[in-house]
């Protein structure tokens, strides 16, 4: 199952965090997150889909 998040740079975001965790798999996802958020400068609720996306991945 495939889910695109709208918005460029929230899918940026899944981008990026998606490379940082094949760089460091140990890396802890809520910082990626949190960084990622800071980074694209993500809403709460772009930071809620990130979560609830990567919790269904695992």
């Amino acid at each position: 199952m495939s889910i695109i998040p709208e918005g460029e740079e929230l899918r940026k975001a899944v981008t990026w965090i998606s490379e940082e965790r094949q760089t460091d798999p140990e890396a802890k996802l809520s910082k990626l997150i949190e960084s990622a958020c800071m980074k694209f400068d993500l809403s709460p609720k772009d930071a809620d889909f990130l979560a609830r996306f990567y919790k269904e991945t695992l």
